[in-house]
């Protein structure tokens, strides 16, 4: 679904900045973009508001992203295009042409791999959080759940694009793809449901919103013993908070499990190698490296964080007091105590 908005740009020197657009114009408003967007004002509230809680300056979420989002967008379309070559690449295909609405460039018509933004979007978190002294495993726990709540409005938008669907299914909330839609299965009849797995996705990110925030308050896996016996596994420890980015390798574990299966029955084209999805490949990496991180860091670091910055960086509230500064009002002397002490000097030099 799109809005259109007739616009015209009236400046001769800017229609020659943006020759890709002319001079009289109608704008085109996807959907599919503003429930990206939508996503990512959640996604930015909910981070911000998980920083202050550990002590981060108000707002700095927006030092981070400003390098996260671009890095994010570059990736998840570069991913899309590197694993579908096919749609962008063939004889009398015009990829490069901007104006193109399926350019490599078009990201707006759909077509932005999820597992390429984790990349590129972590790359940019790195850097917003190694300028401005942030740790990076504490802007990483508190992205988590936001993550998948930008996720859950983002696959919203692929249901205005009639895309990510899956097996046919006669089930009452089965989803009808119009035939002419390219990826329309071959040999399928007119009025076919299909498995709306972009639902099925939103909903297995809103339960893992609630997963995580549970997860992070209330417990820790540690090995316990029991009756003098070590138990052979890890069990839940009450009352220990995950950090160390911890939470985020719950993150990557809880996605890419329900990814794997959600991609296990999509019919849409995608390319396949060793008989397996690209995304399911995918799927699998986040889970192993979720688990990875979860055991080293569980090593590494069994307590808790000492700050959300790193040492030397540590941000002050306006108005607190330094924590390098010793001065305090017991310094100043008590005003009885002082009147005291003057009579005292007085009366002794009297003597």
């Amino acid at each position: 679904m799109d809005w259109q908005i007739p616009w015209s740009i009236p400046i001769g020197w800017l229609h020659g900045l943006l020759p890709f657009i002319g001079e009289n114009q109608v704008i085109q408003i996807h959907t599919y973009a503003l429930c990206i967007l939508v996503g990512i004002v959640l996604a930015t509230i909910m981070v911000n508001h998980r920083l202050k809680a550990r002590g981060a300056e108000p707002g700095i979420v927006l030092d981070v992203i400003i390098w996260a989002i671009p890095l994010g967008l570059v990736g998840a379309r570069l991913y899309h295009v590197f694993t579908h070559p096919g749609d962008y690449f063939y004889d009398g295909a015009d990829p490069w042409n901007i104006s193109n609405p399926k350019s490599v460039w078009a990201i707006w018509s759909g077509g932005n791999a999820l597992f390429g933004s984790l990349i590129g979007g972590a790359v940019g978190a790195w850097i917003g959080c190694r300028i401005n002294g942030l740790r990076f495993w504490t802007f990483a726990d508190a992205l988590a759940p936001a993550m998948l709540l930008a996720q859950a409005a983002g696959r919203l938008g692929n249901y205005f694009n009639h895309e990510l669907y899956g097996q046919p299914t006669d089930l009452p909330w089965g989803l009808e793809i119009e035939s002419s839609n390219p990826a329309f299965p071959v040999g399928l009849a007119e009025g076919t449901l299909f498995h709306p797995t972009f639902l099925y996705e939103m909903i297995w990110n809103v339960v893992g919103i609630v997963f995580l925030l549970t997860m992070e308050r209330q417990y820790r896996l540690v090995k316990k013993t029991v009756l003098g016996v070590t138990l052979p596994v890890p069990v839940g420890d009450r009352l220990a908070r995950l950090q160390w980015g911890k939470v985020w390798a719950l993150y990557m574990i809880w996605y890419g499990v329900g990814r794997a299966w959600f991609e296990s029955i999509r019919v849409d084209p995608s390319e396949v190698f060793l008989g397996i999805r690209t995304n399911v490949w995918g799927a699998f990496a986040a889970i192993l490296l979720g688990i990875i991180l979860f055991v080293v860091q569980s090593r590494r670091h069994p307590g808790a964080e000492p700050g959300a910055y790193v040492p030397g960086r540590e941000w002050t509230p306006e108005g607190a007091v330094d924590s390098g500064d010793t001065y305090s009002d017991a310094d100043e002397p008590d005003d009885d105590v002082a009147d005291a002490s003057e009579k005292l000097a007085t009366s002794g030099k009297a003597t």
